[in-house]
């Protein structure tokens, strides 16, 4: 169910392109680092095969319409443009609060909001500059006035320009009926639980939470958490059972409503979920490399029940005591996590740094990903520098030259 709700699992996941993909998901992360692409154009990928990258940042930053928006979601997401008023809790609760991390001046904000009406959509360098001089993360006052405007919707960002922010009044992004909707903090979560069911087709009280992020990024007194199970009432899913005890073991288990005696966990599935064919989740499934980002994987205690596999990003570990690799795509074949590679790029060749597969019959699959994310991104040859298990390494050269 999960696997179909993502758009992994037969072909009309992939029918609408990228702006059906985002409100599938529901949310699409972002982050700075690049290696073969950056996440949010991976997450596409994934899904949607080999689309190009440009056409991705089109559809997601498109020029004059806007249909999506940056906010605070899972992390820094890219979210539809109907999300806007849903998120008013947590930009209520950060108004609330007061700071995020940095404390903003009231006179510098009220300088940016002028400028921004005066003069139009404006990036921070624009705006004056980003950096105030010091390491990476020493923002500019301006930086941090128009991040915190970001915060509390006095500004809205739907559109970047050379990975820039472009930040603008809402007024003149968004159509009247989403700019003047100011839903309750239940309405948001009821609206929210609904889309994390619909991303993920059935979940538990843990993963509404988790799915973006409602304990993060909120004031202190904040009720959003304690709130869920009403607001999965209200968002109209179904109870269901998902079985257990040993669920980690196994991705075959099913979200039933109903059940009985069960010793599995309480939870909710979207109703239109539970109401699909079953013959339909018996489709193609998709076979490639995802992001360490993707949503499919993000919450790492749920991709150890579903698929029992440890995933991590160990990008900010000290190289000596990375285990998988800077950048670790794991590869999704057969609707299991079936290895991972740690990729790179030199020239036209696509380097698999270290590659571990989690058994022998994972050769062929990933294989076939390499081959595509290497022609995806422009390259014409695949290197692998490092596998796991050893005994492994014949089988998958000679699936490379198979399918090179």
């Amino acid at each position: 169910m999960t696997l179909r709700a993502q758009g992994f699992l037969g072909a009309t996941s992939r029918r609408g392109g990228v702006p059906a993909m985002l409100r599938r998901v529901g949310a699409v992360q972002l982050d700075t680092i690049s290696v073969l692409a950056r996440s949010h154009e991976l997450v596409a990928y994934a899904r949607l095969g080999a689309v190009s990258r440009q056409r991705i940042e089109q559809a997601y930053w498109h020029a004059d319409k806007p249909v999506a928006f940056e906010y605070w979601a899972h992390a820094a997401c890219v979210l539809p443009i109907e999300q806007w008023p849903y998120f008013a809790f947590r930009r209520r609760a950060l108004r609330a609060r007061g700071i995020r991390w940095h404390q903003s001046h009231q006179e510098t904000c009220e300088k940016v909001l002028a400028r921004l009406r005066a003069e139009g959509p404006l990036t921070a360098t624009q705006l004056g500059g980003a950096k105030a001089g010091g390491p990476w993360w020493d923002w500019s006052d301006v930086k941090i006035a128009v991040e915190w405007l970001l915060d509390t919707g006095d500004v809205i960002c739907a559109r970047r320009t050379g990975w820039r922010r472009v930040y603008d009044l809402p007024e003149r992004v968004l159509p009247s009926e989403l700019l003047n909707a100011e839903p309750s903090d239940l309405e948001c979560l009821a609206y929210l639980a609904g889309v994390t069911a619909r991303a993920l087709g059935v979940v538990t009280q843990a993963d509404l939470v988790e799915y973006h992020r409602l304990n993060y990024l909120t004031s202190e007194k904040s009720q959003h958490t304690r709130l869920v199970a009403e607001a999965a009432q209200a968002a109209g899913l179904i109870p269901v059972t998902i079985a257990g005890p040993d669920r980690a073991g196994s991705s075959g288990s099913r979200g039933s409503s109903g059940s009985r005696g069960s010793t599995g966990s309480s939870g909710w599935a979207d109703p239109a979920a539970l109401a699909e064919d079953r013959a339909a989740l018996r489709g193609r499934n998709r076979v490639t490399l995802l992001s360490p980002f993707d949503s499919l994987i993000w919450d790492r205690k749920r991709t150890r029940q579903m698929f029992g596999f440890e995933h991590s990003l160990e990008a900010y570990v000290p190289k000596p005591k990375r285990v998988h690799g800077y950048f670790t795509m794991p590869l999704l074949a057969g609707g299991q996590l079936a290895g991972r590679v740690d990729p790179a790029r030199e020239g036209k060749t696509l380097i698999a740094r270290k590659v571990s597969l989690e058994r022998a019959s994972a050769a062929e699959p990933m294989a076939q990903a390499l081959r595509e994310a290497a022609s995806w991104v422009g390259c014409d040859d695949v290197r692998v520098e490092q596998i796991e298990p050893a005994q492994h390494a014949s089988r998958l050269a000679a699936a490379l030259t198979r399918t090179s």
